[in-house]
């Protein structure tokens, strides 16, 4: 047996110290890692302790996975193909490509100006803290405490809406492939059903994977961009340019202008929601920078996609009325079966649209219960101390995600009494986003024009902050107006037919103002109330007032 000399020894001594050198720096990296997951970033704990907010929930969020999770929750252009009969309908193809720029350009001064406020206070509540903490004191508790409502409406009803959605769709491959099938609301009802208990079971088993799925998930809905689009463009007979560009359709308003404003709808909605990651902020790492970065990038991003999805759709949609008429349900399946003439094909690109509606629906219940949960932390909502529990071992308020799957499915039920009934309620999401929007950067605008000390945060609009304000609230406000209109006009609008929406909407504002001075009065002060600024000494204290901050 051979003898280990001197030099062998120091040499296997190095190797060993190396190794163990190697295996601390790893050691130090992962848990930098785990420290990150659980509390972010120092910008987020600083962020946090400001607002005087737990860090209950873990921050697996990055750059590329929130960007993910607005862009699927948007789902702008296989939403426009679903929803785009309306558009035709009232203002024709060209009113179709011009109100969806004039959508593209209006929401970009809304999420910008909303992006800005996300900077200074990213926190899981969104409008209704924005509110609370930028409002004139003697308004914060009682205006933060409706837009609070509004957003829990809102995004619960948009997730029932998006689940009929994707449930339809499924109905309509049906009637294409089946001459025999026939349209039962029953049935639709069961697959949105079906789907929302799909959105469930992610929000709560797969809750630690959500994140690498909404980046996977933002591959398909690129690329299956392409795949629509590229046999549209190669196989479709082409409709004149003059027609797409210039020609108009009246609904029946006697008003090409009036007509045209009520196809925007068509355009709102599927760019509806790009401040999702606003309520995902306390699972985000470096919150304060990524949140603006995501809603900026998601509008455009599916602007641009949208706009050229409307243009190549116009360009291919042949006979108008012959596809308004479809038995699918649908314009766009008939569309793409027109085209390709082959069951197969139409069934592949009809599902990458059902996919994505799918998974929509699954971001959509994340945000819905991330508001749910934040409103019941501040005490803003019945059985609030339950609703703002977060699961120990999945790190997801589960109480606040069954609830949200509860009230969805209860929802659905409606569909089966009446299609108009459950359509009115479910689209009162747009309508009380968009009052929820006008609220918070009114009083973002206040502060600017009260001279206020504002905040400071890394995304800032700064000389052309209140313009942007100004064109924001402008745009919501037609919107908002639009949203409440029937789809046709007298003398064809029947009850039946009228867009109950705006009673909705009423009867929810009344509810939320009579319960407030009933009983949330005396418990609901706002999340202002914790809001923290810095004093002399550089320690963090409470106050329910004015903001300012030292850094």
């Amino acid at each position: 047996m051979g003898t280990t000399t001197l030099s062998e020894s120091r040499s296997r001594m190095g190797s060993a110290v190396q190794r163990r050198t190697f295996e601390m720096i790893d050691d130090d990296e992962d848990q930098v890692r785990e420290d990150l997951e659980k509390y972010g970033n120092e910008h987020d704990r600083r962020d946090m302790a400001r607002m005087g907010k737990i860090q209950e929930m873990r921050r697996n969020f990055k750059s590329l996975t929130v960007l993910g999770f607005c862009a699927i929750l948007m789902c702008s252009w296989e939403s426009l193909l679903s929803t785009a009969s309306l558009a035709l309908t009232n203002g024709g193809s060209a009113g179709l490509i011009y109100t969806w720029l004039m959508a593209w350009a209006g929401f970009n001064a809304v999420y910008a100006s909303m992006a800005e406020m996300a900077s200074v206070a990213p926190t899981t509540g969104g409008q209704y803290h924005w509110v609370s903490e930028f409002a004139p004191p003697g308004y914060q508790a009682f205006l933060s405490y409706v837009v609070g409502w509004l957003g829990v409406l809102g995004w619960q009803t948009l997730v029932t809406s998006i689940a009929f959605q994707a449930g339809t769709e499924i109905q309509g491959l049906l009637a294409l492939n089946y001459d025999t099938y026939v349209f039962a609301r029953w049935h639709g009802t069961l697959f949105v059903i079906a789907i929302i208990v799909f959105a469930l079971v992610f929000n709560t088993l797969l809750a630690s994977r959500l994140n690498l799925v909404e980046g996977a998930i933002l591959v398909v809905h690129v690329f299956g961009f392409f795949c629509m689009l590229v046999p549209l463009w190669v196989l479709a007979p082409r409709t004149p340019s003059r027609v797409v560009w210039t020609q108009f359709h009246d609904g029946g308003w006697n008003d090409i202008g009036l007509s045209t404003l009520i196809g925007l709808i068509t355009s709102v909605l599927p760019l509806l929601g790009a401040d999702a990651s606003v309520h995902m902020a306390e699972e985000v790492q470096d919150a304060a920078r990524t949140i603006p970065q995501s809603m900026m990038w998601s509008i455009n991003l599916n602007g641009l996609m949208g706009w050229l999805t409307a243009i190549t759709f116009c360009y291919c949609i042949g006979d108008l009325d012959q596809v308004l008429q479809t038995k699918t349900g649908y314009p766009f399946i008939q569309v793409i079966f027109n085209v390709t003439q082959s069951y197969p094909a139409t069934n592949f690109l009809t599902s990458i649209v059902l996919l994505m509606a799918t998974f929509s629906c699954v971001t959509i219940m994340a945000s819905a219960s991330r508001q749910m949960f934040a409103f019941g932390r501040d005490k803003g909502l019945p059985c609030s101390s339950w609703l703002s529990q977060v699961h120990p071992r999945l790190g997801v308020p589960v109480n606040a995600v069954l609830l949200s799957t509860a009230i969805s499915i209860l929802l659905s039920l409606i569909n089966i009494g009446s299609t108009v009934a459950f359509s009115s309620l479910v689209s009162l999401g747009s309508g009380t986003l968009m009052v929820s929007y006008i609220v918070c950067i009114g009083c973002f605008m206040w502060r600017r024009w009260a001279g206020e000390p504002m905040p400071p945060g890394p995304f800032s609009l700064g000389a052309w902050a209140l313009p942007v304000n100004i064109i924001a609230l402008c745009y919501l406000a037609l919107v908002f107006i639009i949203a409440f209109f029937p789809a046709v006009p007298l003398p064809e609008l029947n009850a039946a037919g009228m867009n109950w929406s705006s009673l909705i909407f009423a009867v929810v504002v009344v509810w939320a103002i009579a319960y407030y001075f009933i009983w949330s009065r005396q418990v609901y002060e706002g999340p202002v109330k914790f809001v923290k600024k810095a004093d002399g000494g550089g320690e963090l204290t409470s106050r329910s007032g004015h903001l300012s901050r030292t850094l």
